[in-house]
């Protein structure tokens, strides 16, 4: 079982061990603005699969995007894609052991803060990553400069 929770402990959650999926670094400029930081790193899991004890707070940062946070500290845990009802993304950092879902790529990597220099050698993609359901699929779709 892997497991984590907000800052202050009133939001824990947990999935099955090996249950997600799309595991990335998000450099969009909506996730910077909702979280504070340069850039967040996301995994998906099915939401079946996602037990919740405590009650996030949500809000629609963007048209079929929900957020949800803790009431209390502020930490974001989760986002919701209405275009799959199916899946639910999750912080990384709010795992107990971050470590066991590591990113393999970095998305909107053409929207990440100047100062940040990425040297970790995994896949930047400018947007979403090819054929994610967003319909973005040109093989253009992958950066290198700047990153």
């Amino acid at each position: 079982m892997i497991a984590g929770g907000c800052f202050c402990g009133a939001v824990r959650y947990e999935f099955p061990d090996g249950a997600a999926f799309n595991e990335t670094i998000c450099h969009c400029s909506i996730c910077r603005r909702t979280t504070g930081a340069p850039f967040v790193a996301w995994f998906t899991v099915r939401r079946v699969e996602l037990r919740f004890q405590g009650t996030l707070a949500r809000f629609n940062s963007t048209p079929g995007a929900i957020r949800g946070f803790c009431p209390g500290c502020g930490t974001q845990i989760t986002f919701e894609n209405a275009a799959f009802p199916d899946e639910i993304d999750v912080t990384t950092c709010s795992l107990d052991h971050p470590a066991l879902v590591p990113p393999v790529d970095h998305t909107f990597a053409a929207d990440k803060v100047d100062w940040i220099v990425l040297c970790d050698g995994l896949p930047c993609h400018a947007g979403e990553r090819p054929g994610d359901g967003f319909g973005n699929v040109d093989d253009e779709s992958t950066v290198r400069t700047r990153m």
